[in-house]
């Protein structure tokens, strides 16, 4: 039963979310200021040129995300219990994976060109992607560090620290895009060398706030012994979260194409939708990422205090999803004409719009359980729901493809509903089994 009261745990859950959530706002800003500080130069390419490229590394840097999520579940249970030298070795160990991907994918550099090839560039675009690519690629091994460093501070439940490392390296890089490309004209690799920058600045200061922060909490760092079992617990629960963000992405982007195979003016119309489900999954999201901290902690050491924590997260998250919905559908309209001014685009949008009503409040159960199976590291359930959900789009999208964009919005739908589904139908099965 859901009752309006806010259960006990509410207060501090929320006193750890609120730096996510503000630290998750400054994802989408940064985004905006690439966009309007290339966008008003005289010429588009460069515009174009850093959209072509940023397709790339969100797909390889969302594809390692299990780094964070796979850290901060592993990290928060190792802390419950208070195993320091335990904690100490999965450092090392998360962070030499992260170290070795990074520079696992400078191996990329000779094929740039046939990977921005595939997303059909123009010919004076493409030359100027590659430059941009070269340059940012070169962050890897610092990007991917950071993930580990966030996943250690969420685990740990110094969500502080998220806010001010996620702060200052946006906005450092927000700064360089204004000198580089305002003020002494760099373009598009302008923008490159900002992310560069901006990206080996945040995770030099986060390693030095981890250093500190094992001296204060003496957790070793030193003269600790391989552990081939909690290795393969760290490879394994990374190689699930993997198949499961690829799974994720995958869907993302047949949906993606599915618009785009009605026009481009459907395919815009999406797109707009989209950022608004995108905004409000920030927001969602960051309630997640603080019950995988307190969740993996608690269900370490008590099982009644990962329930209490479980209902916690699940009041703040439906009453978040009620407040969204609600302004979606107060200002939906007012939104996407804001993001647009297209009248087709519009129209289109507002058309959808009432699939947004439905799809916020389906979602939230997905975010939620995800932070509860991160924090308690049911990885495999998480990659196995994941796939069957799907199957279960695919095969909607194939059943409803006669009603047009309704039916892939409608298969959108339940994909998100069987990802929540799935995870709560296990979620009660384990606790019935711990009980």
């Amino acid at each position: 039963m859901f009752s309006l009261r806010p259960p006990e745990q509410t207060r501090k859950l929320f006193h750890l979310a609120w730096p996510l959530l503000l630290s998750n706002c400054t994802v989408p800003l940064l985004g905006l200021v690439d966009t309007s500080v290339l966008g008003h130069l005289p010429d588009e390419r460069y515009l174009a040129a850093v959209a072509l490229g940023a397709v790339i590394f969100s797909f390889l840097y969302w594809g390692f995300g299990f780094l964070r999520m796979g850290t901060t579940g592993l990290v928060a249970q190792a802390w419950g219990k208070k195993d320091r030298q335990g904690l100490g070795r999965l450092l090392l160990q998360a962070l030499s994976l992260a170290l070795l991907l990074g520079l696992a994918l400078q191996l990329l550099r000779p094929f740039l060109s046939e990977l921005l090839g595939l997303l059909e560039g123009s010919p004076t675009t493409q030359p100027l992607a590659e430059d941009y690519v070269a340059i940012r690629l070169w962050s890897a091994p610092a990007a991917l560090v950071q993930y580990v460093i966030l996943g250690v501070a969420i685990g740990l439940g110094r969500t502080r620290i998220v806010l001010l490392l996620l702060v200052t390296g946006n906005g450092i890089n927000i700064l360089l895009d204004l000198w580089f490309v305002l003020g002494l004209g760099w373009t598009s690799a302008g923008v490159a060398w900002a992310s560069l920058l901006a990206e080996v600045t945040t995770a030099s200061l986060g390693l030095a706030w981890l250093l500190k922060t094992c001296r204060q909490l003496q957790i070793p760092l030193k003269g600790l012994h391989p552990e081939p079992k909690a290795l393969k617990k760290l490879l394994v629960v990374n190689a699930d979260l993997f198949v499961r963000t690829l799974a994720l992405l995958l869907a993302l982007a047949f949906f993606t194409r599915q618009g785009a195979s009605q026009g481009d003016s459907y395919l815009a119309a999406n797109a707009v939708l989209m950022q608004l489900v995108m905004l409000s999954s920030y927001l969602l999201d960051g309630f997640a990422q603080a019950v995988e901290g307190r969740f993996g902690k608690a269900y370490a050491r008590s099982f009644d205090e990962a329930r209490s924590i479980y209902h916690a997260g699940r009041w703040l998250s439906v009453m978040t999803a009620v407040l969204i919905t609600f302004l979606a559908w107060l200002g939906g309209p007012w939104l996407i004409d804001q993001l647009t001014s297209l009248v087709e685009v519009r129209e289109l949008a507002k058309t959808y719009l009432p699939w947004l009503w439905l799809l916020l409040p389906v979602s939230l159960w997905c975010y939620l359980y995800d932070g509860v199976f991160i924090g308690a590291t049911w990885t495999a359930a998480m990659r196995n729901s994941l796939l069957l959900a799907l199957s279960g789009f695919l095969l909607a999208w194939w059943l409803l493809k006669g009603y047009g964009n309704h039916g892939l919005w409608a298969a959108f739908l339940l994909f998100n509903g069987l990802r929540g589904l799935i995870l709560g139908w296990i979620f009660q099965r384990k606790f019935s089994v711990i009980n």
